[in-house]
C-alpha cells in the first residue's frame, strides 16, 4: 500500500454527504441488542403450530439466517475498496453495515436455537437458486473487489448485494414472515426483532442504491453493466420463491400463494430498477440530493 498523503480530517473536514447522514441515522436507531430480545412467547406459539407450519417456518428462517451469515462474511471486501478509495464518509456508515449485519445473524440465529429447538441440517432448504445466488455469485462478486475495486467491478457487487440479496430476497422474506406469522397474530419476539432489522436494511438498501448512482453519474457506461448483473440475477431471485413453493402440492401452510411472493419481488426489483436508472445524466450534487429527499419521504 502507498504511504498516506493526508486525512479529511485535518485537511478540510468529513463533508456532508448522504453517507454520513446514513452514519448519523444508524447511530440513533441501530444500537438495538438482540439478546434483549424476549422470545419466549415465540416458543409457545411455535409448539402450537402443526408439523407443515413448523417446517414452513424452519424453511423461510433457514433462507434468512444463512443469508445474513453470508452478507456479513462477504461485506469485508467492499469496506476496503471503498476505504482504499479514501471515501471516509462512507467507510463511516460502512462500519455501522457490518454491525448490523452480524447482529441480524445474532437474532436469527436465536430463534432457531430458543424457538424451534434446532439449527441442524436447514441447508436441506437451500434450493439451487438460492445456492447459485448465495453459495457462489455473492462471494464471488464481493471478493473480486480485493483485486479488483473498479466501478465496473464495484457496480456487479453492490447489485449483487443490495439490489437482488437485500432488495428483492430479503424484502420478500419480510413479507413472507408477514403473511404467515404477523397476519396470525404468532411469535411476537421475532416481529419485535424484524421491525429493528427492516429498518437497517432500509439504510443498507439506500446506500446501495447511492452508490450505484454516484458510480452512474460518474461514468454513464457503468448503468449498462448495472443492468446486465440485474438480469443474471433477477431470474435466480424469483427462482428461490418457485424453487421453495415446489415442495406444496396442493394447499400451503398459512395459505400463502407463491403468485402473490412472485408479483412482490418483482415489484421490488422494478422500483430499485428504476431509481438507479434515474442517476443517469445527474450530478453528485444532484444524487446526494435525490438521496436525501427520499429518505425524508421514507421518514414521513
Amino acid at each position: 500500500m502507498a504511504a498516506r498523503e493526508g486525512f479529511r480530517t485535518t485537511s478540510g473536514g468529513l463533508r456532508d454527504c448522504f453517507p454520513l447522514r446514513l452514519y448519523a441515522k444508524a447511530k440513533r436507531l441501530g444500537t438495538w441488542d438482540p439478546a434483549d430480545i424476549d422470545l419466549r412467547q415465540d416458543r409457545v406459539d411455535w409448539l402450537a403450530l402443526t408439523p407443515e407450519q413448523q417446517e414452513a417456518i424452519l424453511s423461510l428462517t433457514s433462507l434468512f439466517v444463512a443469508g445474513e451469515e453470508a452478507v456479513t462474511l462477504d461485506l469485508l471486501p467492499l469496506i476496503l475498496a471503498i476505504a482504499r478509495e479514501g471515501r471516509i464518509e462512507e467507510e463511516l456508515y460502512l462500519t455501522t453495515f457490518l454491525f448490523e449485519e452480524g447482529k441480524h445473524t445474532e437474532l436469527f440465529g436465536r430463534f432457531l436455537t430458543e424457538v424451534t429447538g434446532s439449527a441442524d441440517g436447514l441447508d436441506r432448504f437451500h434450493v439451487p437458486s438460492y445456492r447459485r445466488l448465495f453459495y457462489e455469485e455473492l462471494p464471488s462478486s464481493m471478493n473480486r473487489l480485493l483485486t479488483d475495486s473498479s466501478p465496473e467491478a464495484l457496480a456487479r457487487a453492490a447489485v449483487t448485494y443490495n439490489m437482488i440479496v437485500e432488495g428483492v430476497l430479503a424484502e420478500t422474506g419480510y413479507h413472507s414472515y408477514h403473511e404467515s406469522l404477523g397476519a396470525n397474530g404468532l411469535m411476537p419476539g421475532l416481529f419485535a426483532a424484524l421491525t429493528h432489522i427492516k429498518r437497517d436494511e432500509s439504510r443498507h438498501i439506500a446506500y446501495g442504491v447511492y452508490l450505484l448512482s454516484r458510480l452512474v453519474a460518474a461514468d454513464p457506461e457503468v448503468w449498462d453493466v448495472i443492468e446486465e448483473r440485474m438480469g443474471e440475477l433477477f431470474p435466480l431471485a424469483l427462482g428461490v420463491v418457485t424453487e421453495t413453493f415446489e415442495v406444496y402440492e396442493d394447499e400451503t401452510p398459512f395459505g400463502l400463494e407463491v403468485s402473490t411472493f412472485i408479483e412482490f419481488a418483482t415489484s421490488q426489483f422494478g422500483k430499485r430498477y428504476e431509481r438507479i436508472s434515474r442517476s443517469r445524466g445527474k450530478t453528485l450534487a444532484e444524487i446526494n440530493a435525490i438521496a436525501e429527499d427520499e429518505r425524508v419521504a421514507s421518514e414521513a
